[in-house]
This record gives structure tokens, C-alpha cells and sequence, in this order.
């Protein structure tokens, strides 16, 4: 990960750097670090593209499962229309329907939980990295870094929410209303 290593090269040169007796504070080339945040801010871009890639592959897999359960509807409906002609068959047939729609119906759910456990352990690791390097690399110095990191993971706790409300009411078999997408928001920079 190309961030990770940009934040090995600044506790490099902080820990590299000459410090001045008694005060605790060093001397650091300030166009290096600059240029080192500069090519941070050019990489966040990627990482906050690839949970939006999980985000998107989350949403074509229920809309997959969807078109699945559908499918498997639709199916049996024309199988007991067929039927309909004998009453012990029509009763079968009924039968046969409500398993189908019954056992699609569990295979969808279970599959939108798996989703939503894999996307939430994804968002949850990314999470846990975002809060690590706010906690190992930035301090006073670093200030509109640490509101980009801030802002992301306020965004990822946000989508945890999303799916652990989607799962919720998949649980409790409620319906889904569409959820709009909050729009990412640009770092400020500092002047």
C-alpha cells in the first residue's frame, strides 16, 4: 500500500531529523514533507475508490439474487398454472410452489447476510487501518490529514450502519427502501 509506505518515509525523517537540545523539537526539511503529503493525497483517492467498488459489487450481487428469486417465481407460477387441471396435482403443485418460494426466499436472505458480513469486514478492517495510521503518524503537523482520515471513517462507520440496517431489516423480512449514496466530500485544504 503505497500510503503506508509515504508515512514510513515521514517517521523516517522525523526520526532521522537533527533535534535541538533540551526542547524536543527537530529540524525537517519542509519541502520533503510537503511533497510526501502531496503524493499521500494523490493515493487516498484509490482506497476510497476501492470501497466504493465494494459497495458497488455488494449492490449487483443482490440485484443478481433478485433477479434469481424472480426467476425461480415466476417458474413455479407457470408450473402450478399447468397443474391447475387436476385438484390433488393443483394441491401439489401449490405445495411445490411454497417450498420453492420458501427455500429461494432463505437462499436470497442468506445471501444478502453474507453480503452484508463480508462487505461490513471489509469496511471494518479498512476502518481499523484508517484509525491506526491516524493514531501512529499524525500529530499537530498533520492537522487537514487527519480530517481526511476523520471524514473517512466517519463515512465508513456510516455505510456499517447501512448494512447492518439493511441485514437488520433482511432479518425481519421488511422491505428495503433505496438508499441514496451520501456524495464523498473533497479534503479542504489548508492554506
Amino acid at each position: 500500500m503505497k500510503v503506508l509506505e509515504l508515512l514510513e518515509e515521514i517517521e523516517e525523517i522525523v526520526d532521522t531529523a537533527s533535534g535541538f537540545p533540551l526542547t524536543g523539537k527537530i529540524m525537517v526539511d519542509a519541502q520533503e514533507l510537503l511533497e510526501i503529503v502531496r503524493e499521500i493525497r494523490v493515493e487516498l483517492p484509490d482506497e476510497i475508490q476501492q470501497a466504493q467498488w465494494i459497495k458497488n459489487e455488494r449492490e449487483r450481487i443482490i440485484a443478481e439474487a433478485k433477479k434469481e428469486y424472480e426467476a425461480v417465481i415466476a417458474d413455479a407460477k407457470r408450473q402450478a398454472e399447468a397443474l391447475v387441471e387436476n385438484d390433488d396435482i393443483t394441491i401439489k403443485a401449490k405445495l411445490r410452489a411454497d417450498e420453492l418460494m420458501r427455500v429461494t426466499e432463505e437462499t436470497a436472505k442468506q445471501l444478502k447476510m453474507s453480503t452484508y458480513d463480508y462487505v461490513d469486514s471489509i469496511l471494518f478492517n479498512f476502518q481499523e487501518k484508517m484509525e491506526q495510521l491516524n493514531g501512529l503518524y499524525f500529530g499537530d503537523m498533520f492537522g487537514t490529514i487527519e480530517k481526511t482520515f476523520n471524514d473517512i471513517n466517519t463515512t465508513l462507520a456510516s455505510n456499517r450502519e447501512e448494512i447492518k440496517d439493511m441485514a437488520y431489516r433482511t432479518q425481519m423480512n421488511q422491505e428495503e427502501a433505496p438508499v441514496q449514496p451520501e456524495p464523498a466530500q473533497e479534503p479542504q485544504e489548508e492554506e
